[in-house]
C-alpha cells in the first residue's frame, strides 16, 4: 500500500461544513496560490490553519467531521486540498504533505483562552471597509513613479497596524476577517486572549495575532 493510498480521507459532516471549507480555501487561493495549510483533526473536528498573504495573522476555519475517531496532523498545499475537495459527497482528500512553512509550526494554544468581550460585527465591517477604502485613496494618488510595491506595502503596513479602538487587535486582524468572509452575520464577535495572543472569533472562522501590549478594552462586556 503507497503512502497516498493510507492517508485517512476525511469526511465533513454535512453540505454545509464542506461548503464552508470550500469557500476559505477559494479565498486564501485568491489571495496566494501557493497558500499552504495546516490541517488538525481529533475529536470529530477538523481545524484549517492559514496564514494569508499581506495579512501577518492566522486565521482559522474549523469544520465538523463525521468520525470522532479520526486524528490527523499535516501541511498541504490550499490549492490541491481545494481540487480534491468533493462538496457533493463531503470527502477531503489530503494531499501529500509539503515542507511546513514557519508559521505552521507556531499555533496559539488550543486552551486557556480568556474572553474579553465582545464586538459589533457591522462595527468592525465598517472599520475594515472604511480602511480599504483609505488604502485605494491614497494609492490612486501616488505619482506613477512612487506606485512601487515597496510604497504600497509600506502604506498598508501603515494603515493595518494601527489599533482597532481599544482593543489590542491591530487593523489587519478585522481586514482578514472581513477579506476571508468571516464578517457575515450579526452575531457579536467575540475577543480572548491566552499568553501573548488574542483571538477574533465569529460563527465563521477566527483570526489570531501576537498582541504587542495588553488591550485596553473598549468592547462591549460579554
Amino acid at each position: 500500500m503507497t503512502a497516498a493510498m493510507s492517508r485517512p480521507i476525511p469526511r465533513l459532516a454535512d453540505a454545509a461544513e464542506a461548503a464552508g471549507v470550500a469557500a476559505f480555501l477559494q479565498r486564501l487561493v485568491r489571495w496566494e496560490k501557493t497558500a499552504a495549510v495546516r490541517l488538525q483533526a481529533g475529536g470529530g473536528a477538523l481545524a484549517l490553519f492559514a496564514r494569508p498573504a499581506r495579512f501577518d495573522v492566522l486565521a482559522v476555519r474549523t469544520a465538523r467531521l463525521d468520525d470522532p475517531e479520526l486524528r490527523l496532523d499535516t501541511t498541504v498545499a490550499a490549492g490541491e486540498l481545494l481540487e480534491r475537495l468533493d462538496e457533493r459527497a463531503g470527502t477531503l482528500p489530503v494531499p501529500a504533505p509539503v515542507t511546513g512553512p514557519p508559521w505552521a509550526g507556531v499555533l496559539p494554544p488550543r486552551g486557556g483562552w480568556q474572553r474579553l468581550g465582545g464586538l459589533p460585527p457591522d462595527a468592525v465591517r465598517s472599520v475594515a471597509a472604511a480602511a480599504v477604502a483609505e488604502f485605494r485613496r491614497r494609492a490612486e494618488v501616488l505619482a506613477p513613479a512612487e506606485r512601487t510595491r515597496e510604497q504600497l506595502d509600506a502604506l498598508a503596513d501603515e494603515i493595518w497596524s494601527r489599533p482597532l479602538g481599544r482593543t489590542g487587535l491591530p487593523l489587519r486582524a478585522a481586514h482578514a476577517a472581513y477579506a476571508l468572509g468571516f464578517l457575515g452575520g450579526s452575531e457579536p464577535l467575540g475577543l480572548s486572549s491566552a499568553g501573548p495572543w488574542l483571538r477574533l472569533a465569529t460563527p465563521l472562522g477566527s483570526v489570531v495575532v501576537r498582541s504587542v501590549r495588553p488591550p485596553g478594552l473598549s468592547v462591549t462586556p460579554a
